[in-house]
């Protein structure tokens, strides 16, 4: 049986509020599960404590419902509690500061072998010959080495005292600073040494690049380019090399790191 409360609630959205039936009738369910709660508690809905919201989530969430999935519940019974307090049933609302578990991000998706060879590979003969240059480096070293892009752009174009990060070409290997403030190595292959040499060979080239520039990767006007330009640049050459998904640097660093399991 609904509780005479639930009753003038749901009353209240469909008539005052004026929400969509449907909206109602999953207002209803998240109601039926609050009052289903309280009776195992042996709890009026009007005496439910924060400790008892918390304890329900818990139980939610260790029956496998989702974090989003709870949020929505616990939204419709902060609403409901909201209500009863303008009622003057309750004195406070036992749901205002309970929060949904987080969800588990999703790993960023990988490309396939075939579509990371082909945006690698992907050169426009119309395009400007020093931003495809700097482009193709940069693609090669995220796919090719697996850097992240923070790792990426920290790259100075000779080691220092004072650098985040640079490429050993006669090592052929990369030096960043990585997670944690934590040096790490890693090799770059003949591709992305190659890539690397073509932009190294037009980097100066541009007006506005002076030659004290410390940064390998830098913008028209000489500054080091930033975590969102490389971005965008890897968005826009995607579409441009016909790959059906935007690409972004996480997909590149999750593809080296998958493609180099499958070949282990």
């Amino acid at each position: 049986m609904t509780s005479p409360l639930v009753e003038r609630y749901l009353e209240h959205v469909r008539v005052e509020k004026r929400l969509a039936q449907r909206t109602v009738e999953l207002y209803a369910l998240d109601l039926q599960k609050l009052a289903h709660y309280a009776e195992q508690a042996q709890v009026e809905l009007t005496q439910v404590q924060n400790a008892h919201i918390r304890r329900w989530v818990a139980q939610m969430h260790g029956g496998g419902r989702s974090g989003r999935g709870i949020a929505l519940i616990l939204s419709g019974w902060r609403g409901f509690y909201r209500w009863l307090g303008r009622e003057g049933q309750v004195a406070s609302n036992p749901v205002q500061d309970v929060r949904s578990p987080k969800s588990p991000k999703p790993l960023p998706k990988a490309l396939s072998v075939d579509d990371a060879v082909q945006l690698a590979s992907y050169h426009s003969e119309a395009g400007d010959p020093w931003l495809e240059a700097r482009d193709a480096a940069m693609v090669e070293l995220l796919y090719g080495c697996g850097l992240r892009v923070g790792e990426l752009v920290g790259l100075d174009v000779q080691a220092s005292a004072t650098a985040r990060g640079w490429i050993d070409l006669d090592g052929a290997e990369a030096h960043v600073l990585g997670k944690g403030s934590k040096r790490r190595s890693t090799p770059v292959g003949a591709k992305a040494l190659q890539a690397l040499q073509g932009w190294l060979a037009l980097r100066g080239h541009a007006a506005g690049v002076p030659q004290e520039a410390q940064a390998l990767f830098v913008g028209r006007n000489g500054t080091r380019l930033t975590a969102q330009s490389v971005w965008q640049r890897l968005r826009r050459r995607s579409l441009q090399a016909g790959l059906a998904t935007p690409v972004h640097p996480h997909m590149l660093r999750h593809s080296f790191a998958s493609h180099l399991l499958q070949s282990s």
